[in-house]
């Protein structure tokens, strides 16, 4: 049985108007950019078919458990973020951390869209504007073909100087900040007027619009793919991409780019699956549900990589080179890689606006659910204050506006340098898979894993197969505190294109970005356990005591 505790009437929250709403929110959240530039250069990495391995090992013990946990934590308690976490008082520190770390996602994750819409926009040309030496943003080092002039000591393809002269304007490091990229600031603004628009009324704009934007892109990723296997050289992609390397499971890095890149891709430790499921009916069978965003989720790595590496493949044999030179990972992959395979296609401009108009619809409604997941957290933490009126439509204008302020240092010309730290410590792996830890001992130690099996059991009117207690008990904090103690040994300092090395005062600011939302659950911990009065045994029981709604019990 649940202690419950009658708390003060605040006004009514809303609910998903249908449930497939959530199920296409949570594969818009979950599906994003990290499935087209993340999971296809890993698999080719680390052992192609053999990656599918350590994949699916990390998938099951890792990141379904807690995907699971979140969300059925968010229907059960009816809460965000941060209030969810009164089930285990005690580490309430995790949901404020987590809100910190959403907070910081949704500053620069937004950075992408900035760009991705620019390029879109530039797409529009009868001659894509990266794809020839002959621009105001060229240098005499500008170079397009498979042989490098004897004149040209330095040969430099049009694309990059497109990318780092044109987009970026990028500067020579972080010292030198420079000034705004208007274009991009511009862009940065649209893309801003979207989300907000998106996310201003709460679910009942945001599980309208997935509709589109989570459901579109499988097409725009389809008509690429079919595009991509006709290609000359595509099936040299294709098995460069899939040939399995056994010999590669020895490796230890392997397994931990397995386990980050679960706990990227299932976007879990933000918060976000937990707001999103507690705009479930308590009754909703959420593991159903769960389920089926996971399949999909997965099964779209594995289908984008077949898009992108088929067309990898034709270029590396368009330019004489092997797959593995025109392989990148991140932003070179969609702004650099497929923009130049792009333009040695037929119709160039339309494949180029297609293929940017998918990652603006697969970033954007990632986007809005990470806005959506932090505001609905503080929302929930203040329901009497910002639930009134239109006080929750002022404060996402003032979210809104703080992060289009912050994100402006991101797009000037030391702004790629400062949404690298940014992504390598504010969101990073480690960050994540601390949290993660977290959330299973809190669960399953401190509140009881048992009583939260009867919790399910009661939601969904069946008790669920005893695999998500193991993994919550044992296999989940075994596998994340390994990977976390493995890649943190293993990392190397943060550099750009491998040569630009970091002053230390930014990477200093990097490692605050990360340590304090991290240090929110010991710290919480120790201040909520000796703010209590009485005894310590009498302390213990105050702190650890759940605090659930009489709706919930």
């Amino acid at each position: 049985m649940v202690e419950s505790l009658q708390i003060q009437s605040a006004p009514e929250r809303e609910k998903w108007g249908k449930q497939i709403e959530f199920v296409l929110s949570g594969i818009g959240f979950a599906v994003g950019l990290g499935n087209i530039w993340r999971f296809p250069y890993l698999c080719y990495k680390n052992g192609g078919g053999a990656f599918l391995i350590p994949y699916f090992i990390c998938l099951v013990t890792g990141g379904i458990p807690i995907f699971f946990l979140e969300v059925g934590l968010g229907q059960f308690m009816s809460e965000g973020g941060i209030t969810a976490w009164n089930i285990c008082p005690i580490f309430k520190g995790i949901g404020y951390g987590t809100t910190i770390i959403c907070f910081l996602l949704n500053v620069y994750y937004i950075i992408i869209l900035a760009w991705a819409f620019h390029y879109f926009v530039n797409s529009f040309c009868w001659e894509l504007p990266w794809s020839s030496c002959d621009h105001w943003w060229n240098t005499e080092n500008c170079f397009r073909g498979k042989n490098t002039s004897s004149a040209v000591l330095a040969p430099v393809d049009p694309v990059i100087e497109y990318w780092e002269r044109k987009v970026l304007k990028i500067s020579s490091g972080i010292e030198e900040i420079g000034s705004v990229n208007w274009e991009l600031a511009l862009s940065l603004l649209f893309v801003w007027i979207v989300v907000f628009f998106c996310v201003q009324n709460g679910i009942k704009t945001s599980g309208k619009v997935v509709y589109f934007t989570a459901i579109f892109p499988y097409f725009m990723l389809t008509a690429l793919l079919i595009r991509g296997v006709t290609l000359d050289g595509a099936l040299q992609g294709l098995e460069f991409y899939l040939k399995p390397n056994f010999s590669k499971l020895t490796e230890a890095q392997v397994w931990i780019d397995a386990g980050t890149q679960i706990f990227f891709s299932y976007a879990i430790a933000l918060g976000c699956m937990t707001a999103l499921g507690s705009y479930n009916n308590f009754n909703n069978n959420f593991i159903r549900d769960c389920i089926f965003i996971s399949c999909v989720n997965s099964s779209t790595s594995l289908y984008s990589g077949l898009a992108v590496f088929s067309v990898l493949g034709f270029m590396a044999k368009e330019l004489g080179v092997p797959v593995a030179q025109v392989a990148e990972s991140g932003p070179g992959l969609v702004f650099i890689a497929y923009p130049k395979a792009v333009t040695q296609m037929q119709y160039s401009s339309v494949w180029a606006a297609l293929f940017f108009f998918m990652i603006i619809l697969m970033g954007l409604d990632s986007q809005f659910v990470g806005v959506e997941g932090f505001v609905t957290a503080v929302v929930d933490l203040f329901p009497n204050t910002l639930r009134k009126g239109r006080r929750r439509e002022l404060f996402i204008i003032v979210v809104s506006i703080i992060s289009y302020a912050i994100g402006l240092l991101m797009v000037t010309n030391g702004g790629m340098y400062i949404f690298q730290v940014f992504d390598y410590y504010a969101a990073s792996g480690m960050v994540l898979l601390w949290f993660c830890f977290f959330e299973c001992v809190a669960i399953a130690y401190f509140y009881g894993v048992d009583r939260f099996y009867e919790n399910i059991a009661t939601m969904v009117g069946y008790r669920m197969n005893s695999w998500m207690r193991w993994c919550w008990l044992y296999f989940t904090p075994f596998v994340t505190m390994g990977i976390l103690i493995f890649s943190t040994a293993s990392s190397l300092p943060l550099t750009y294109n491998r040569d630009y090395v970091y002053p230390q005062w930014a990477i200093t600011i990097g490692w605050t970005m990360a340590l304090v939302p991290m240090s929110l659950i010991p710290l919480y911990f120790f201040w909520h356990l000796f703010s209590q009065t009485g005894t310590i045994s009498e302390k213990w029981k105050k702190a650890t005591e759940p605090i659930i709604k009489n709706n919930c019990s």
